[in-house]
């Protein structure tokens, strides 16, 4: 038998050092292949995110539903001499497939909240939260799903808010004007505005039952001068075709230094750039406009001189303001019940709830501020984004830190 130096020094010892050698090397390679390749993924969705993810979201959605249902039982109670006067089918298709997705997402913040609140107390109450930190994951680790889900809800609510439920609105509005109460507004006096830039139109009285305007003037200017003048009895409106006016009883007076040269007739087609919805602005119409609508329809107001955008205004800055409140009003949530507490989850519901109505009311009482010309419509519906983010860093500091 040969010796254990031979063994050491024999050229197969060697080849099974080299082999193991080469092994070792591999697998070093190997992980170092895998930590890179989890550098290259940090947002990956792992089960800890799914299992969070799916209970937020199922949360949100099964609460919703259900105080939408308590919501419609609420609203049949208060309308109900209109719903048994209106036909079926249009209190069903025509009023209920817009009001609910109109509430649910008026009041998404609150469903949010109460979602968060929840599910989170619930996990905190089955010690859930402390073996997940246990385990090592880090308490902003654990904030990512909550972030991932308010991301979905957020940009689910700002499609709806933006483009799919203002033409909805058009109807329910309409019927609500129809069989319950009539908001629309039906005629206007002293109408006067810039239709387009040097030519201000007037209008005394304008029904809009039958479209139809008295005592129209039409100035045209050139700098301070002016260069022509059109005055008539009547001025209707022709819904067929676009800015298509029909003048009666007309008398248009052209200017040309101390030259005048005055038309008659009894008849007169003509285009004028603007219709009854420039000036007969009811309560609401702003609901029925998507974004892009609103933002032409602010800016060619502006432009014609209109001083009631106001309510135009602030119903955009309010569909940009609450896509924020998701995260928001998440991170709030979050942070208040992820802790385990004696009073159990009753106490993190009525929190939450106190919060988030709260929220929706600072809402309201801001809008005035734009409103009454204290402030932007922006500033307006920022404020109380900005207040309670800061009580939403605050409380998730506080919980990061137990």
């Amino acid at each position: 038998m040969n010796s254990k130096e031979d063994y050491i020094n024999s050229p197969d010892n060697q080849n099974a050092d080299a082999t193991e050698e080469v092994i070792t090397l591999h697998t070093v390679d190997s992980v170092d292949k895998k930590r890179r390749w989890k550098w290259k993924n940090p947002f990956r969705i792992t089960i800890l995110d799914r299992y969070i993810l799916g209970k937020f979201l199922g949360t949100f959605f099964l609460s919703t539903l259900l105080l939408l249902a308590v919501i419609a039982m609420f609203d049949i109670t208060e309308k109900l001499d209109a719903f048994l006067a209106a036909p079926l089918k249009e209190t069903l298709y025509d009023y209920f497939l817009s009001f609910l997705p109109y509430f649910a997402n008026q009041l998404s913040p609150l469903f949010v909240f109460i979602s968060v609140i929840f599910f989170t107390s619930k996990m905190a109450g089955n010690s859930e939260i402390i073996a997940i930190l246990s385990s090592g994951v880090s308490f902003n680790r654990l904030l990512r799903p909550y972030m991932i889900g308010a991301a979905v809800i957020a940009a689910f609510t700002f499609v709806l808010s933006n483009y799919l439920i203002p033409p909805t609105n058009v109807r329910r509005i309409a019927y609500t004007n129809k069989y319950v109460k009539n908001k629309k507004v039906e005629s206007n006096v002293n109408v006067q505005l810039q239709v387009s830039p040097g030519v201000v139109a007037y209008i005394g009285r304008f029904e809009d039952r039958n479209k139809t305007g008295y005592r129209f003037s039409l100035d045209k200017f050139e700098g301070q001068q002016l260069v022509s003048r059109t005055t008539a009895q009547g001025a209707r409106y022709d819904t067929t075709k676009m800015y298509h006016w029909i003048l009666s009883d007309y008398i248009t007076r052209d200017f040309d230094g101390m030259k005048e040269t005055i038309t008659r007739g009894t008849k007169l087609d003509t285009i004028i750039p603007f219709e009854p919805r420039d000036f007969m602005i009811s309560v609401n119409d702003q609901e029925t406009l998507t974004t892009p609508q609103l933002t032409e329809y602010i800016e060619k107001q502006k432009m014609r001189g209109v001083a009631n955008i106001k309510a135009f205004e602030i119903e955009k800055e309010k569909r940009i303001a609450a896509t924020a409140a998701a995260f928001i009003l998440t991170l709030i949530g979050m942070s208040l019940s992820s802790r385990k507490v004696k009073g159990g989850m009753g106490i993190n519901i009525g929190i939450g709830l106190a919060l988030s109505f709260s929220y929706i009311l600072f809402s309201t009482v801001t809008s005035t501020f734009a409103i009454n010309g204290l402030t932007t419509p922006f500033i307006a519906m920022e404020i109380p984004n900005v207040v309670y983010l800061a009580i939403g860093l605050f409380l998730y500091y506080r919980a990061s830190k137990y």
